[in-house]
């Protein structure tokens, strides 16, 4: 259920990918996303094209390859850092990595096969998100979201999980709500919500992925009243 208006063209073809620009407003700033079903074996090329062509130099990915016994995502990145992984366009090397508590970090240098050029992009990996449910406690989301807040330079920033609605709008309206509360703006949670879904159909998926939005967000603003 893609609304074509938002839907992110490949090539000179408009061809078809499971993604949709997302442009969320708030107090007069706008914010840049494309949301994301998570890479499939046969869309693996797509995928990539898809960044290169955005010029993404940060991938948001919300799950683990398999939960719960069920394969969620496709490995669409070098197993190691020794063996590029070839793909029709491209040719992808991981130049580093670092795995922390909640999420581990890759630096992929994209080398596009036509022109040799090379693009540099930061994998971020959420790994605490349990298979049913949402994270306890959110101070590992936090961190997360923030990390990829200060990583972003280039494009809009790709989120995806496995169908790219439910986390990915989790992780779209905390981030937006951060930037908010950062430059003192006032923001609406349930606005932010219904932006997302005029763009992409059923983003937030259930009551308490909805819940853990304010959960995360009464956490940071808890905090700096600490501080203060």
């Amino acid at each position: 259920m893609i609304d074509d208006s938002t839907r992110v063209p490949l090539g000179e073809n408009k061809d078809y990918i499971n993604a949709s620009y997302i442009r969320i407003m708030n107090s007069g700033e706008e914010y840049f996303y494309i949301a994301a079903q998570g890479p499939l074996p046969s869309t693996t090329d797509d995928f990539w094209q898809m960044v290169l062509e955005n010029n993404s130099n940060v991938i948001v990915m919300i799950t683990k390859e398999i939960e719960g016994g069920v394969v969620k995502c496709h490995h669409y990145w070098p197993i190691s850092m020794k063996k590029p992984l070839e793909l029709k366009n491209c040719r992808i090397f991981m130049e580093n990595y670092q795995i922390l508590q909640c999420f581990i970090i890759r630096i992929f240098q994209v080398v596009r096969k036509s022109t040799g050029t090379s693009h540099f992009i930061k994998h971020l990996q959420f790994t605490n998100w349990p298979d049913h449910g949402t994270p306890a406690p959110v101070d590992g989301f936090i961190k997360y979201v923030r990390y990829v807040r200060k990583s972003h330079l280039t494009g809009p920033v790709l989120v995806h999980c496995s169908a790219g609605v439910g986390r990915t709008g989790v992780f779209l309206c905390v981030d937006v709500v951060f930037c908010a509360i950062e430059k003192n703006f006032p923001f609406n949670i349930k606005n932010i919500v219904a932006q997302m879904r005029e763009q992409r159909y059923g983003m937030i998926q259930t009551k308490e992925q909805y819940c853990f939005c304010y959960k995360v967000v009464l956490e940071v603003l808890q905090k700096i009243l600490t501080f203060d």
